[in-house]
């Protein structure tokens, strides 16, 4: 006998609020999207960053135009993709602007490598690219950039920054994978899950 289960439906229009606290249930990692050139530059923080293509490299951000880097971003159209490791909270907030910082000034007490286009790499990101904007395409609040990658810069550390329910959340696989091993899971399954895991990455 088959049964069906039916989703009880709620009142809830697709207001802005709504939406908002829809999104806030899905984790995003966190990066520093860079733009301009030369002292004209500025940043912000953003959860938006996705793959679009491996071949050719490309990759979608999603920018507020009201944002103050969004006029050098369209301007220049060469921009930093800087995602963010588990131990850069405090870089995450200073491009979010929070404490009145802006331009250049979010740049301080970190090392950036600057790239022949203008574009800033974080040096110790969790990886750090260096894109042109391929198109963009401008839809209500926000801008839809279509970037073609020219550099990628990789670090050591594996610990990510994730954004989740209005908090930052650290990601380290070697930790969590303990965790895992420690309250479900038999060793040697950690360990085939591990050789699994590795071999779908090389």
């Amino acid at each position: 006998m088959n049964s069906i289960v039916r989703l009880a439906e709620r009142n809830r229009e697709a207001s802005p609020a709504y939406f908002r606290a829809a999104m806030r249930r899905l984790v995003g990692g966190v990066s520093v999207i860079t733009a301009g050139v030369g002292n004209d530059i500025s940043g912000m923080t953003v959860t938006s960053v996705s793959s679009l293509s491996v071949d050719p490299p490309s990759l979608i951000v999603s920018v507020n135009r009201a944002s103050s880097s969004w006029p050098l971003l369209k301007q220049h159209r060469y921009f930093g993709v800087n995602i963010l490791n588990a131990d850069q909270i405090d870089i995450a907030e200073r491009f979010t602007g929070k404490d009145g910082l802006k331009g250049a000034e979010r740049f301080a007490g970190a090392e950036w490598i600057e790239r022949a286009s203008g574009a800033r790499l974080l040096a110790a990101a969790l990886a750090a690219i260096e894109c042109e904007a391929e198109d963009i395409i401008e839809r209500h609040s926000h801008a839809i950039i279509i970037g073609r990658v020219l550099h990628v810069e990789l670090s050591a550390d594996d610990a990510a920054l994730a954004y989740w329910q209005g908090n930052y959340v650290a990601i380290d696989r070697q930790d969590d994978m303990a965790r895992l091993a420690d309250v479900s899971l038999p060793a040697d399954h950690v360990r085939d899950a591990d050789r699994r895991f590795s071999r779908r990455e090389g």
